[in-house]
């Protein structure tokens, strides 16, 4: 009896190590190799995306994710990552639909697995990423599924490369006249920046001088500035292009 015992506590720690995914190199390729797949123009072909098991294998990778070594770069990488392709799996499994939106919960209510941690998609956000790396860029890389979000690129987010690929995203929003309307004296932008306006420094002054920081032909400091309405329209590759 006590033989067997061994013998299946033994087969438990070793089925445990087995299921733990190293989050390396080749993580990251399989990553970028779904979304150059099912990611066209800043939107997402979810019926594609959802066909086969690759985003079915990459969600089992993320949930069971080792972080416990990995350096910090790689670690934000991860859950950059693992934000978009959750959202993704989540509207996967409820399409068709029009908007995230349209799903109960989706943000607030709904159940992710990261990392072997039970979570919603706010608190990966918030928790994980906000909370430990305090970088406002990051709401320009984390994209909801919505064709208000600035758009989902069709390529992972690697440790190697994420400084780059932040400052160029960041860049590519605020330059983007759909994204940021200037007239004159007068710039509408996203309520990205009034939901999360402590990240950019809680002012209107401080928001302006974030843009600033990344934008081509700057606005001025004693713009007009409002907000648009959020276009919560699925960014569905069924949709019109950007």
């Amino acid at each position: 009896m006590k033989n067997i015992i061994n013998i299946l506590l033994l087969s438990f720690l070793v089925t445990g190590v087995s299921y733990a995914q190293t989050i390396d190199a080749a993580f990251f390729a399989q990553v970028d190799k779904f979304l150059s797949k099912n990611v066209n123009d800043g939107l997402v072909n979810y019926s594609k995306a959802s066909s086969g098991t690759e985003l079915t294998d990459l969600i089992k990778k993320i949930e069971s994710a080792d972080l416990s070594n990995v350096p910090d770069n790689t670690k934000k990488a991860f859950y950059i990552n693992a934000y978009n392709l959750n959202v993704i799996d989540l509207i996967s499994k409820s399409y068709p639909t029009s908007s995230p939106m349209d799903i109960s919960g989706f943000f607030d209510n709904k159940k992710i697995k990261v990392a072997g941690q039970t979570l919603t998609l706010n608190a990966l956000e918030k928790d994980r990423l906000m909370k430990n790396y305090k970088d406002a860029r990051l709401h320009f890389v984390l994209v909801c599924g919505a064709m208000g979000c600035p758009p989902i690129t069709n390529f992972a987010y690697t440790p190697d490369q994420l400084e780059s690929q932040l400052i160029q995203q960041t860049k590519r929003a605020m330059n983007d006249k759909s994204f940021l309307k200037v007239n004159g004296d007068r710039v509408e932008i996203s309520q990205i920046f009034k939901w999360y306006a402590d990240d950019f420094g809680g002012t209107q002054k401080s928001i302006i001088e974030f843009i600033n920081d990344f934008k081509s032909a700057p606005v001025s400091a004693s713009a007009d500035v409002s907000y648009y309405e959020y276009d919560w329209t699925l960014n569905d590759t069924k949709k019109t292009a950007r």
